[in-house]
């Protein structure tokens, strides 16, 4: 559907900063100040992403400057001693890079930055040359959806083909991102995987489905038989 985010590179920012190999601890420190960032991919030559250093690789440089630490922490934090002396991108950087490619579907995304903890990824290419980064904020663009937009889309993609004659018209209501299905439906059976249909919709925070099945009819007297519940009682409507 045109104007909705349905994968990263509809919501990456393109013009990213991003460094050289060679780049000097100094001169990493004031690209972040000055661009205010807190993580930057390094490159290759041929533009693809080798490593990111973030403000947590620089860090180790300040914690421990005024000392050498005691054996423990030489063993627990070997990691954060090299980069403690390290003096290039090169050596700062995390490497492999953790990236996402441009055409992964912005779950994708959510799922690699809250498995491993981090805020933002380089987007790459399929030659792993970089396209753009995307953020936790870039992924929350999809809830600033118009409602309108969302209950088009629940009408057009979800209602209409799974329920093409229902037993009364289902309605359709959206009031900040929260989906309400309402009417009755031949097959109950189908609510479960509306309720997840619906879900999947971007810019979705809830469902509330409250569709139903066919009216009842009402058993008159559930201990007969259903061939005497029929049947009018003797000399009822018999001739005079």
């Amino acid at each position: 559907m045109p104007g909705t985010p349905h994968i990263v590179s509809d919501v990456m920012t393109r013009t990213v900063v991003a460094l050289a190999r060679q780049a000097t601890f100094k001169d990493i420190v004031k690209t972040m100040q000055r661009w205010k960032v807190s993580a930057m991919p390094v490159l290759e030559g041929d533009g693809r992403v080798a490593g990111v250093v973030s403000e947590a690789d620089l860090l180790p440089k300040e914690e421990f400057r005024d000392g050498d630490p005691d054996r423990y922490t030489q063993l627990r934090r070997l990691g954060d001693l090299v980069k403690a002396g390290a003096v290039t991108a090169e050596e700062l950087m995390t490497a492999p890079a953790l990236t996402v490619p441009a055409y992964a579907s912005l779950g994708q995304a959510a799922r690699i930055m809250a498995l491993h903890k981090v805020k933002r990824l380089p987007v790459v290419d399929d030659e792993g040359a970089l396209q753009g980064i995307v953020s936790r904020s870039d992924l929350l663009k999809v809830f600033l959806r118009d409602d309108k937009d969302i209950a088009g889309e629940v009408r057009r993609e979800i209602v209409a083909p799974l329920f093409p004659a229902p037993l009364e018209p289902i309605r359709v209501q959206v009031r900040d991102g929260v989906v309400k299905l309402t009417g009755r439906i031949a097959d109950t059976t189908l609510v479960p995987i509306t309720k997840r249909l619906v879900r999947s919709v971007e810019g979705v925070v809830d469902v509330d489905c409250a569709l139903s099945g066919p009216h009842r009819r009402p058993d008159l007297d559930p201990d007969l038989p259903d061939g005497e519940r029929t049947a009018p009682p003797s000399g009822v409507g018999g001739a005079a």
